[in-house]
């Protein structure tokens, strides 16, 4: 990534191949950036490859009005987005220098991100429990850009922890953790009067069916199909918790 720094602003050139690597580093770069309160563009004209990862980190990111906004759209990023069922029509916020509005490939509507699910519910907490501190910040920038208050735990014990201290609407959590996996999380909650009936999510692939028997059999309210859809990640947590 080449970054240039404007007054209003930093322009982000984006890697050619945004494998899963490069999609740490773009959400580190992000997080970094919108520390300074500045506008953010990412220049995604040299882009021949895009990831679902990334494809998350992109639409949890950019909003109207919002930091983020994604300048002259390769034919391979919007084709990564259809791809995945995705439609890319996100107008960006101009470019801070002359004529650069001329420049730039602007399509026709707003992006696509999880607000035209409708809104979520205003208040709601969602507690993520995942290991890994990609996926958890994947998840933090989807919800909490949806209106959602979210809480992060490492593994399954810090979870609880966790829950001794804050009160919470949903848990979205990972099945493979060390100290305390998402197995113990499920039951050790189904065991409390408290969380009986609190909607528990588990992250999983499509291959994980025995982890899924298991885990519903154990209490598991649903399951979030990982690489996720911010669209569908949503309306499931309105749906289970509405």
């Amino acid at each position: 990534m080449i970054e240039t720094d404007k007054d209003s602003g930093c322009i982000m050139k984006l890697l050619a191949n945004l494998d899963f690597a490069a999609a740490q580093n773009v959400l580190e770069t992000l997080r970094q950036k919108s520390a300074s309160a500045k506008h953010v563009w990412l220049d995604a004209s040299d882009v021949e490859k895009l990831t679902l990862p990334c494809i998350q980190i992109v639409l949890a990111a950019v909003k109207d009005g919002g930091a983020v906004s994604v300048v002259n759209p390769s034919p391979a990023f919007v084709q990564a987005f259809a791809d995945h069922g995705l439609v890319w029509n996100h107008t960006p916020k101009e470019l801070p220098m002359d004529g650069a509005k001329n420049h730039i490939e602007q399509p026709k509507a707003d992006a696509p991100d999880a607000r035209n699910a409708s809104e979520p519910a205003a208040n709601k907490r969602i507690l993520t429990i995942d290991d890994s501190k990609t996926m958890r910040d994947m998840l933090m920038l989807t919800l909490a850009n949806q209106g959602f208050d979210v809480l992060q735990a490492v593994d399954g014990q810090d979870g609880i922890n966790v829950l001794e201290k804050e009160s919470v609407d949903v848990v979205i959590t990972d099945i493979n953790m060390p100290v305390m996996d998402g197995y113990e999380v499920i039951q050790h909650l189904r065991k409390n009067p408290d969380y009986d009936s609190m909607p528990i999510l588990v992250l999983t692939t499509e291959s994980d069916k025995e982890k899924k028997e298991r885990a519903r059999g154990l209490g598991a309210t649903g399951f979030i199909v990982k690489p996720f859809n911010p669209v569908s990640l949503v309306e499931v947590i309105r749906k289970v918790s509405p």
